[in-house]
């Protein structure tokens, strides 16, 4: 995501920590925590900005859940990012993601690149 890399060793409960490298240091641009996996139908954790201006409690993570689905050698991925209606600047934060009514498009195109390549 972004240049970043993710790091986790992908077991439920986990930290999930993308990654990169920044004026010469690794730097930590999200964090999360992994709360539901079922290999290799769903993903699910939640992530949270570590320098945001914001509590780092439950309430202020958001959630993001991949699923698979396939039939007739087609495979579906679906992505859902929600929690924003808890969170502190939820709304600001969905605008964010809305990215201009682009969403999640720019990190799909990179996902099936991955995906097809594999």
């Amino acid at each position: 995501m972004f240049g970043c890399e993710t790091v986790s060793d992908w077991n439920v409960g986990s930290p999930l920590l993308w990654r990169a490298n920044y004026e010469g240091k690794k730097k930590v641009f999200v964090k999360g925590i992994i709360v539901g996996l079922q290999a290799p139908k769903l993903l699910k954790y939640t992530v949270i900005d570590p320098y945001a201006a914001m509590p780092d409690i439950p309430k202020n993570y958001l959630n993001v859940t991949y699923e698979l689905a396939g039939a007739d050698g087609q495979i579906k991925l679906t992505v859902t990012q929600d929690g924003f209606e808890n969170a502190v600047d939820g709304k600001k934060r969905y605008q964010d993601v809305y990215n201009n009514g682009e969403g999640w498009q720019p990190i799909l195109v990179e996902i099936k690149k991955v995906a097809e390549a594999g």
